[in-house]
């Protein structure tokens, strides 16, 4: 998908330079992510392997710089479990309030229904105005609030979790793996395409 010079693709492993210059700051400074200590390039290297058989990782990049990223992973790993994931996208500085995250966010959504999964999650730690925002305006819905759920530079915080259907009344099938659909990748991360919001009864957001 091309956007303004931007092109949104499969993550490939040499964008995890690109990806972890994105991700660090974030777990070292702030409470977005849980996680204590950032994860290395090699970490997130092996992060790209072990997604991409089953869920789409994709990046946004201008001139092969990696201005965002969005993947989806299992919500959980018992069987029952299979036709849920979880959704994350994470933005570059220097490109949040462009369109990056929505776009990112349009193709992953695109890409998770073609694979016939019923609904996506997110969860997001409290405060945090944009991305709830973002989350709302396609489609997601506030399911509940973990209170203090987790402790992170000396205080607890709250994270909000969010769902967006995507093939509600649809026949239950196994799920497509993503590597089985490299003929339709490009189709598919083509924004000329609206993304259902897999609702029978939804305001979209």
């Amino acid at each position: 998908m091309h956007v303004l010079g931007r092109v949104i693709r499969t993550a490939h492993i040499a964008d995890a330079r690109g990806i972890q210059a994105i991700y660090a700051p974030l777990v070292a400074a702030t409470a977005i992510s849980f996680e204590i200590e950032p994860p290395s390039v090699a970490q997130i290297e092996g992060h790209i392997r072990s997604t991409l058989p089953r869920f789409p990782y994709l990046v946004c990049v201008a001139d092969e710089t990696v201005l965002g990223y969005a993947y989806a992973g299992a919500h959980r790993e018992r069987a029952a479990y299979r036709w849920s994931v979880d959704v994350t996208v994470y933005v570059n500085e220097e490109a949040r309030r462009s369109g990056v995250g929505r776009s990112l966010y349009s193709a992953l959504l695109r890409t998770l229904q073609r694979q016939r999964f019923h609904a996506a999650f997110a969860g997001i730690t409290l405060p945090n105005e944009g991305s709830v925002s973002l989350h709302k305006s396609l489609g997601f819905q506030l399911v509940g609030i973990y209170e203090e759920v987790g402790f992170k530079f000396g205080q607890w915080h709250s994270v909000g979790w969010w769902r967006r259907g995507l093939g509600e009344g649809q026949p239950v099938v196994d799920p497509i793996a993503f590597e089985s659909l490299r003929d339709e990748v490009q189709s598919l991360l083509c924004d000329d395409q609206t993304v259902a919001t897999g609702e029978t009864s939804s305001d979209g957001g």
